[in-house]
């Protein structure tokens, strides 16, 4: 099928629930990818925080075909070598007194995991969240996210759940009560906009949950596996979470979730309360076996704390010159510059110069490039940005009316 074929029949044959963009994505390596005509893109997507160690890195590729010719599907009821080797792996670089672990196939699973977690093993109802936060579209993901947009057309959600102030510890304070099972917080807000917390934030919120016997569960869907400049976002602040829930980039490409708690909480779950089909699957685990061997040989959280430096400083330099930018934030390469407009007009004009952003909210822009990403492209991504919201500038000033 040719590009306008292609196009016409995801739009005939997909409900109409994706931004779609009118471009045919058909090959990627590393930090680049390429549409059907071979025209070439600079990726600070990485398939919105998937693909963070690259597009078809050789050695997940490889590891992927070695596990298709052994042994593709094996259901969680028998054991399995390649799914044993990553939980292990697993086990050992996340926060220590993280001992056990749950697969699943996204982020919203693994959410809706730490949802059933909570309220068995505190034998309690009660979920806190906050405002602005997003965890998913799965119904108990969905319950904990905030915008209405995503949650107005599916009401009755699940019940006792509520919303505070974000990175208002006294707020939350108030919120508890004695059917608080848990609270749930990403350690920086992704879809909300980037939104770093104070430094005392989450360690106030982790003696707030010793405190009042509460756990704290932490989303690390988009802030976990190195993205940050840490291993997991938590670590920035030397938080471990009684419950954490990470997905996005851990198997190199494919659907993985996970779901990772201390041992107690964890074993409050019986014999059949909760499974998945697909989770563990061995040509999956194989490919996260690779990924996290690639992560901890080339130190990419190091990497990503550098490269997020040197992409953040581009950025600042940018505001100075631009004032249609408002504020520069984020850590590692995960990274936000909220403008004074909506963005839309800005993606589009970059992706037509060969360079792939997203947005988080109406009016940041959001960078989650993969740690392959190399400074000679950063470099790019910053002049056609500055082409661009030049244009944007003199079109605002075009259309105002005068003086």
């Amino acid at each position: 099928m040719d590009e306008k074929q292609i196009i016409q029949t995801e739009s005939d044959l997909m409900p109409n629930v994706y931004a779609k963009r009118p471009t045919v994505l058909v090959e990627g390596k590393g930090a680049l990818v390429w549409d059907i005509n071979g025209k070439e893109y600079i990726d600070c997507t990485s398939s919105y925080g998937v693909s963070l160690i690259g597009h078809s890195h050789p050695k997940v590729v490889k590891a992927i075909q070695a596990q298709a010719e052994k042994l593709i599907s094996c259901h969680s009821s028998f054991y399995n070598d390649k799914r044993s080797e990553l939980l292990q792996k697993l086990v050992q670089i996340t926060p220590k007194g993280l001992d056990k672990v749950f697969l699943s196939n996204s982020g919203s699973e693994s959410i809706e995991c730490a949802i059933k977690l909570a309220r068995k093993s505190m034998e309690k109802p009660e979920i806190i969240a906050v405002i602005g936060a997003y965890h998913g579209k799965t119904m108990g993901a969905l319950s904990a996210t905030w915008n209405k947009k995503y949650r107005y057309p599916f009401k009755p959600l699940v019940p006792e759940f509520k919303h505070v102030q974000p990175d208002n510890l006294k707020a939350i304070k108030e919120a508890i009560t004695d059917r608080t099972a848990g609270i749930l917080v990403e350690p920086i807000r992704g879809e909300g906009g980037i939104r770093v917390p104070p430094d005392d934030f989450l360690p106030g919120l982790r003696e707030i949950c010793n405190s009042r016997n509460i756990l704290l569960i932490l989303d690390e869907v988009q802030t976990g596996f190195g993205r940050t400049g840490k291993n997991f976002a938590c670590e920035h602040w030397n938080v471990t979470p009684d419950i954490m829930c990470i997905a996005k980039p851990i198997a190199g490409g494919l659907p993985i979730g996970a779901t990772i708690a201390k041992e107690n909480v964890m074993n409050s779950l019986k014999v059949g309360e909760h499974t998945s089909t697909f989770g563990g699957s061995p040509i999956v685990c194989a490919a996260a076996c690779a990924a996290i061997d690639l992560f901890q040989e080339e130190n990419f959280p190091r990497r990503a704390a550098n490269l997020g430096a040197y992409f953040k400083a581009k950025l600042e330099e940018l505001m100075s010159k631009r004032t249609i930018l408002k504020e520069i934030r984020g850590l590692g390469l995960m990274i936000g510059a909220e403008t004074r407009f909506e963005v839309r007009n800005i993606l589009s004009k970059s992706m037509e110069r060969g360079v792939l952003i997203l947005n988080a909210g109406r009016n940041v822009l959001r960078f989650l490039p993969p740690f392959v990403i190399e400074k000679k492209h950063i470099n790019t991504v910053i002049k056609v940005l500055d082409i661009v919201l030049e244009e944007e500038e003199n079109e605002r000033q075009l259309s105002s009316p005068s003086k």
